[in-house]
């Protein structure tokens, strides 16, 4: 099979060499690491201390690995971490969040990178978050024995569609792993119908829920109002992880609901950093002052604007930035993409709103929609209307708000559960002991 997977990605790589070559020319966008990915020339370990190797794919998985890796750190001090990841935003945002760990590149799938930095890591355990299923990467580390585990796995309906046409392939490859923990008992049952032997399977809950911030007053949020000149006396209207043409919808709905609302401010944060330019062209094409996060300087300035349209142009402060909302908007869901995370919006108890396209999060959904926590608005009108009778009902939107807050908060412990998962495949000399005051339990078995 290597051979083969290699001639498939060369291909793949040579036919998008012409499109790479245009973007980094014409657009001057740069692909950071990627010699490294392509060689596998990933740092070398050092010392003797075990070795665990995390790998989040992109900013999402990255954040999902703060709470484990804190814990991971209390548990066992002496443990080495290496962190990876495959995007460059993923991998700014774990070179921040994680300073006290090694941070790298994820090898392309190659059997060359895969081998090379195997052997330079020689890592005691090799976790993978959610779904990444690299052959090659999968099957070298099972032949050398390592250990390997996914956590917070997830399959999503869309997904699961596609993957069942290559259920031959993922049952080869799920059959590699000592342990597949999945967030909840819908994704466990796909993970087997995929061919995932049953007895490896255990639900923890989502890790998502456990790094989520539930107080307003934190201080990120708190230094992000100040920084953007948000009163607390000001009603805020965010419109996070957004898709053209959610911005234009969310703009009209804000001047609408402005009428009787003049207070309120409008928050823009676009789902791809790429799009940053554009929408803050939008912002300007339909007459509205703008404020870019990325260029505020001038806090005087600011004070003499007249309610601003701020963009968000910055990576990893979307989090804090729903700490501000009395309204959200989730991105992605007006659109085919299918819905974004809408649990951090949910966790800060604002009234949360997303289109009817979320099948990505249909779990969470769910929950949310079952519990009165959110509401789904079929398009840009609906949303305008929503808004509105939101911010005229300030009880309703608290209903709203606190039912979310209260069902994030009922989802948190996965990250104690997935430990517990770990620790027995972790080597003997440092697996804590069962009963310790320091063990983390383990999940139930799906």
């Amino acid at each position: 099979m290597p051979w083969l997977l290699n001639l498939v990605y060369l291909v793949v790589l040579v036919t998008a060499a012409p499109l790479l070559l245009w973007q980094r020319v014409v657009r001057g966008k740069r692909r950071p690491g990627l010699w490294k990915k392509l060689t596998g020339r990933v740092a070398h370990r050092t010392g003797n201390d075990r070795l665990v190797w995390f790998h989040a794919v992109s900013v999402g998985e990255v954040l999902q690995l703060e709470p484990m890796i804190a814990e991971c750190r209390r548990l066992w001090p002496s443990l080495q971490i290496l962190v990876t990841t495959t995007t460059a935003t993923g991998h700014r945002l774990a070179c921040e969040r994680f300073a006290d760990c090694r941070v790298d590149w994820f090898p392309l799938d190659f059997s060359w990178s895969v081998h090379r930095a195997l052997r330079r890591i020689r890592p005691d355990l090799v976790v993978l978050v959610e779904l990444e299923l690299w052959p090659n990467f999968i099957l070298a580390a099972h032949r050398k024995g390592i250990p390997l585990a996914l956590v917070n796995g997830r399959v999503s309906e869309s997904s699961f569609a596609g993957y069942r046409r290559l259920r031959w392939l993922f049952s080869r490859l799920l059959n590699r792993f000592d342990q597949l923990v999945a967030q909840n008992t819908i994704y466990a049952e796909r993970l087997e119908a995929l061919g995932g032997p049953p007895q490896r399977i255990q639900v923890s809950g989502s890790i998502k829920y456990d790094r989520i911030e539930t107080r307003r007053d934190n201080p990120d949020t708190r230094n992000l109002a100040a920084t953007l000149g948000i009163s607390q006396r000001s009603p805020v209207f965010v419109a996070g992880s957004t898709q053209d043409p959610e911005e234009r919808l969310a703009i009209e709905a804000w001047v609408i609901a402005r009428q009787t609302h003049p207070d309120l401010r409008l928050v823009l944060v676009p789902r791809h950093p790429e799009r940053f330019d554009e929408v803050a062209e939008t912002v300007v094409s339909m007459g509205h002052p703008l404020l870019r996060r990325s260029r505020v300087t001038d806090q005087a300035a600011l004070q003499n604007t007249d309610g601003p349209v701020v963009l968000l142009d910055t990576v990893g402060e979307l989090a804090a930035c729903w700490g501000l909302a009395d309204v959200a908007f989730v991105g992605g869901s007006l659109t085919n993409r299918g819905g974004q995370n809408m649990i951090e919006p949910a966790a800060y108890g604002a009234a949360v709103l997303f289109g009817p396209n979320t099948q990505n999060f249909q779990d969470v959904v769910d929950e949310l929609l079952e519990r009165g926590g959110a509401r789904v608005v079929a398009d840009g009108p609906s949303l305008t209307t929503r808004l509105v009778e939101l911010l005229d009902d300030p009880t309703t939107a608290a209903a709203l708000g606190d039912a979310a807050r209260r069902l994030v908060l009922s989802r948190q412990g996965a990250t104690e559960a997935t430990l517990g998962i770990l620790n027995e495949l972790l080597p003997e000399d440092i697996r804590l002991k069962t009963g310790s005051s320091d063990d983390p339990p383990n999940a139930n078995a799906a």
